[in-house]
């Protein structure tokens, strides 16, 4: 999908003014978009961003977006293929000395133009370089999903507070103003409690078929890639964390799928009583998320992707523009971290992701309900 977005300055100034008044519960705060001013010499200051990994989202997303940010810049790349490190020095002038392989990574400990790594490798890779990136002195942005499971993202949410790092997931859509609004009309029960939700994210799989994606011991399978937006959903609007959760699996012959899931779908259970369906899938195109609520219902349809999001409300359109949500997500944890204010999107907030896809797999093989 081609993202459409207005000129930088319009849209920052569109979403300040849109969705300024909007306060959510601590859980999902929106944390420096809030904070107070800090002095004119930091907030001019620019953090620099050494991207690891150069696969298709560091080259589609990430690194058009670090051209469109105020507080951070594309300082430095890490990949293990000599090529694309020579193509994106070329292409971003970025210095010999910020660009590393696998093997010389530890070596940007020495670097000071380099201020945070963003972590955007296959989930299996995940935890080792986030850790890595924290015992080198960096802050971290780790993409989803954060980890092969819950229990690796608690190993580097430790590493990043013992190294006294910050520690960030690419949670891209708690920037985005349809979802951000979600969030606002469910946790602050604007139409009253939130009764059920119905989400499902996923699309028909035509790629490389020796991609990360089609092997489990990578972390692929559309539960971990695409799964995990229709998850997030479901908590961010409720604003609870699951409790318990029943899943399946349908059967496929597509040999494609010979080690991940074709399609899977479950059911969470909230604490306040909500019950979110969910469903994911690498042979379906879709994206939504509903929420119904006692006094009417709220959606946004596409909702996941990486612009055209629309939504309506029992008033009508939600009428947000869209915008450029990784540039606002990497910013926000630029001034996070020179203002020493909390990330919105933390690793706990990546941990619970983890935990309840651990729980749906769990209950995929049980046949049973599971706790989170």
């Amino acid at each position: 999908m081609k993202k459409q977005f207005p000129s930088r300055r319009k849209f920052i100034r569109t979403v300040s003014m849109t969705v300024g008044g909007i306060a959510l519960s601590p859980l999902y705060s929106f944390g420096c978009m809030e904070s107070s001013q800090k002095s004119q010499n930091d907030q001019n200051k620019k953090l620099g961003i050494a991207l690891v990994g150069l696969g298709g989202y560091s080259r589609g997303q990430l690194a058009p977006a670090l051209q469109e940010t105020s507080h951070c810049y594309l300082a430095g790349v890490v990949s293990g293929t000599p090529s694309k490190i020579s193509d994106w020095q070329d292409r971003y002038k970025i210095p010999k000395e910020n660009c590393y392989n696998y093997e010389t990574f530890d070596e940007i400990a020495k670097n000071p133009a380099i201020d945070i790594i963003y972590v955007v490798l296959p989930p299996s890779m995940h935890k080792e370089f986030t850790i890595r990136g924290a015992k080198a002195g960096k802050h971290v942005i780790c993409e989803k999903p954060m980890a092969m499971n819950a229990d690796e993202c608690a190993e580097m949410i430790a590493a990043c507070k013992k190294a006294d790092r910050m520690l960030s997931i690419g949670y891209r859509l708690h920037f985005e103003p349809h979802n951000m609004e979600m969030m606002r009309l469910g946790q602050q029960k604007v139409y009253g409690k939130v009764l059920s939700i119905d989400t499902a994210n996923g699309f028909t799989y035509g790629g490389d078929p020796n991609a990360w994606r089609l092997k489990k011991a990578m972390g692929g399978g559309p539960l971990m890639d695409m799964g995990i937006y229709s998850i997030q959903g479901s908590r961010y609007t409720t604003g609870e964390e699951p409790t318990l959760v029943t899943a399946r699996q349908a059967e496929t012959n597509n040999p494609l799928f010979k080690e991940v899931e074709e399609t899977i779908s479950w059911e969470l259970e909230f604490p306040g009583g909500a019950k979110a369906t969910g469903e994911t899938s690498f042979a379906r195109n879709y994206s939504y998320l509903r929420a119904t609520a006692e006094k009417g219902k709220f959606e946004i349809e596409p909702a996941y992707g990486y612009g055209g999001q629309d939504g309506k409300t029992p008033k009508g359109p939600m009428n947000f523009p869209q915008v450029y949500e990784q540039a606002l997500q990497m910013d926000d944890f630029a001034q996070c971290i020179m203002q020493k204010k909390a990330t919105r999107v933390p690793g706990e907030m990546g941990m619970m992701d983890m935990k309840v896809i651990d729980a749906i797999f769990r209950s995929v093989k049980s046949g049973k309900k599971e706790k989170v």
